[in-house]
């Protein structure tokens, strides 16, 4: 939990600049890609963050407090933009989790292979992940293609 703790004030420290939901929601999704890309982030959560996926059927009681905590930021602005129709129509957990099932499959397919390139994956997160969530193609155009 005190792994989990951290990772919440950081992932809140890089979306506390954001002017408004999309980019605080790419913020979170640009921290979370820090686990397979930024090698101090790297180093220092990977190994934890095994070790809670191992837990999540065996013991789920263990691991829900942390997976809730590591979402609680990214829903509480997907419930902003909700409500300044900035996204449309989703159900916050769901789009929440998937997120971020997006976005650890591309953590674990960077930590097995070591060959793919931060900018190119991020920037398919971004073009699904927004898209997923109502956001105007030319938004999704200009946000994606910024470089972190």
């Amino acid at each position: 939990m005190e792994m989990t703790r951290v990772e919440v004030l950081r992932l809140q420290a890089k979306m506390a600049p954001a002017s408004g939901p999309i980019e605080a929601v790419v913020a979170w999704i640009d921290g979370r890609l820090d686990l397979a890309f930024d090698e101090d982030v790297k180093s220092t959560l990977r190994q934890v963050s095994l070790e809670v996926q191992s837990k999540v059927f065996s013991s789920p009681e263990l691991v829900a407090p942390s997976y809730t905590a590591i979402l609680e930021p990214l829903i509480e602005h997907l419930e902003r933009g909700l409500d300044l129709g900035v996204f449309k129509d989703m159900i916050l957990a769901t789009a929440a989790k998937s997120i971020n099932g997006l976005v650890w499959a591309a953590t674990q397919r960077q930590w097995a292979t070591g060959h793919w390139d931060r900018g190119d994956v991020r920037e398919r997160a971004l073009r699904f992940c927004l898209r997923g969530l109502g956001v105007a193609q030319e938004t999704i155009e200009d946000v994606a293609g910024r470089r972190a």
